[in-house]
């Protein structure tokens, strides 16, 4: 529960922004601002010169106010957080931040999970993400990117030197997307962390992204619970287990994983010495395989969690 500032509020508190020069940060999240406000909080960063951080989550903002603020992030060289999750920019609002983070060079962590982006905002920004630029954090979960959208993210990342954390949860982004993202990460060089939570990658999609952990050196977190990966995907990540060196933190809950998978993970754990969680938590793995991780357990000395709930 938030308070109940409306544009009037959002009005008043943007015409305040335009002579304050002490305030860095401004949360305004489960609020009723619209439009109008958010337009108004627009023009104040153009002149605004302190605002570092500036929260809009949970508000009524849609595509004119997501185009404002893209307009002010062209000129505005002090913010670099900016969270607009739960609002409905859709694609004009992503479109428009996308356009302004080409020429923005202070912005690091852009929000905008929830919003209805689809492909043509997801296309967007990883061409944003393409050009030089200073964001290291991008949420996307929550929208519908797609497969489409998902490529298009992934043939940025092959580019881009920037960006540590990809949020892509919950976009349909499906195998293609899936084998797509494991062909950047073979390149890619500044990733850390990737979330993709609920996109039906499958067996495919896990192999794919098994490939690239033989090669990729920065991931440390890949969290890919509610995949639809099966023995097969869970067989090639083991065999990626083997020989990766740098991923701390492996998700793979509820999937499809039985006994086979159990087993070949086990053997990874046998002699990768970098894991410290992996969660099999809602699998389909039994005694047997229950008994392999066992066993692996006996000899692993760096694994801190396990989860087989």
């Amino acid at each position: 529960m938030g308070n109940r500032i409306s544009d009037r509020g959002g009005e008043a508190l943007a015409e305040a922004l335009k002579v304050n020069n002490t305030l860095t940060k401004l949360v305004l999240n489960n609020n009723q601002i619209s439009n109008r406000g958010g337009e108004a909080l627009a023009e104040a960063l153009k002149v605004n010169n302190t605002l570092t951080q500036l929260d809009l989550r949970h508000n009524r903002i849609s595509e004119r106010g997501g185009e404002a603020l893209g307009e002010a992030l062209k000129v505005n060289n002090t913010l670099t957080q900016l969270d607009l999750m739960g609002n409905r920019i859709s694609n004009r609002g992503g479109e428009a931040l996308a356009e302004a983070l080409k020429v923005n060079n202070t912005l690091t962590k852009l929000n905008l999970a929830w919003n209805q982006i689809s492909n043509r905002g997801g296309e967007a920004l990883a061409e944003a993400l393409k050009v030089k630029n200073t964001l290291t954090q991008l949420d996307l979960r929550h929208n519908r990117i797609s497969e489409r959208g998902g490529e298009a993210l992934a043939k940025a990342l092959k580019v881009n030197n920037t960006l540590t954390k990809l949020d892509l949860r919950c976009n349909g982004i499906s195998e293609r997307g899936g084998e797509a993202l494991g062909e950047a990460l073979k390149v890619n060089n500044t990733l850390t962390k990737l979330d993709l939570r609920h996109n039906r990658i499958s067996d495919r999609g896990g192999e794919a992204l098994a490939e690239a952990l033989k090669v990729n050196n920065t991931l440390t977190q890949l969290d890919l619970m509610d995949n639809r990966i099966s023995d097969r995907g869970g067989e090639a990540l083991a065999e990626a287990l083997k020989v990766n060196n740098t991923l701390t933190k492996l998700n793979l809950t509820w999937n499809q994983i039985s006994n086979r998978g159990g087993e070949a993970l086990a053997e990874a754990l046998k002699v990768n010495n970098t894991l410290t969680l992996l969660n099999l938590a809602s699998n389909r793995i039994s005694n047997r395989g229950g008994e392999a991780l066992a066993k692996a357990l006996k000899v692993n000395n760096t694994l801190t969690e396990v989860d087989l709930t």
